[in-house]
């Protein structure tokens, strides 16, 4: 590899893929002794950016740093004009994260338990916010109506900010956010975390419980990643993967990503291509129920 290494972000500079992105790249230029940068190419929830990556040659200069929403708009859209899967080659799952189910101080409950029960007696209209349609926030509201057999009314949001701002506000009832914008809410008491949406507990939170534990199967993960355009040869993909864990087990590296309320994972190529697989199906599961 000799020329510069181009990291494509589906969104604009400053959010999660970004930071993802620019973490990794910094340590790829140091280690690998080429440029490693950093392309926003912003659109259709990530739809854009998929497409050039898809398109580009399998050489391993182009590669695609996606997150959950990679899947989603599969379930979403079935007209998307590249497969999630089989259009590129997965390289790593480079992170995993939940979501908080957060809730204004003034709601009366304290458990995910007592939360369900109040739910399901509660007198009027319910609402939950969330970014925006087909987001995590909204995913998880939807897989807690399927599961608690309950019917609570979406209110979606032009991100993630203008939702925190109204649940703060007690515009709606709760919500289910992101660790990573949630935690200064919550440890400044503007809003109660109930539980977490990860399978298991989280390590910046290990007193959070998870919504699993009352909803066994509940699973909303984010995740970030890197697929290279498909047939991206062995033997690139092998480099590309080695480092990528290298970098993932650097201390300052792993506090960072732990810190966002994330955990770093350094999957196997194949393993994140199941992983990709299994994740896709259970959206299309919860978005188009047979």
């Amino acid at each position: 590899m000799s020329k510069p290494i181009r990291f494509v972000v589906g969104f604009g500079a400053g959010g999660g893929n970004d930071m993802i992105a620019r973490t990794v790249g910094r340590k790829m230029t140091d280690s690998m002794g080429q440029q490693v940068v950093v392309d926003n190419r912003a659109g259709g929830a990530g739809i854009v950016a998929a497409v050039l990556v898809a398109k580009a040659p399998p050489d391993g200069y182009t590669l695609f740093l996606p997150f959950v929403q990679h899947t989603v708009d599969a379930a979403l859209n079935p007209h998307l004009p590249y497969k999630v899967v089989d259009d590129f080659t997965p390289v790593a799952q480079l992170t995993a994260g939940g979501m908080m189910l957060l809730v204004h101080p003034s709601t009366p409950v304290k458990t995910v338990k007592e939360f369900v029960e109040w739910v399901k007696s509660y007198k009027g209209a319910l609402n939950y916010g969330s970014a925006g349609l087909g987001s995590g926030g909204h995913l998880a509201g939807e897989m807690l109506n399927q599961m608690a057999g309950i019917k609570v009314q979406h209110i979606p949001y032009k991100g993630a900010g203008p939702a925190m701002i109204d649940l703060v506000g007690g515009q709606y009832q709760f919500g289910f956010a992101g660790m990573q914008g949630s935690q200064v809410q919550v440890r400044a008491g503007k809003l109660r975390a109930l539980a977490v949406t990860t399978p298991k507990r989280v390590g910046v939170m290990p007193d959070l419980p998870t919504m699993a534990e009352v909803l066994p199967g509940f699973d909303v993960v984010g995740w970030y990643g890197v697929l290279g355009p498909a047939r991206l040869p062995k033997d690139i993909v092998t480099k590309l993967n080695t480092e990528l864990l290298r970098i993932l087990a650097l201390p300052e590296v792993r506090e960072r990503i732990v810190a966002d309320g994330s955990e770093p994972v350094g999957s196997a190529p194949e393993e994140f291509r199941k992983y990709l697989l299994a994740d896709g199906a259970k959206w299309k599961r919860l978005i188009k129920p047979e």
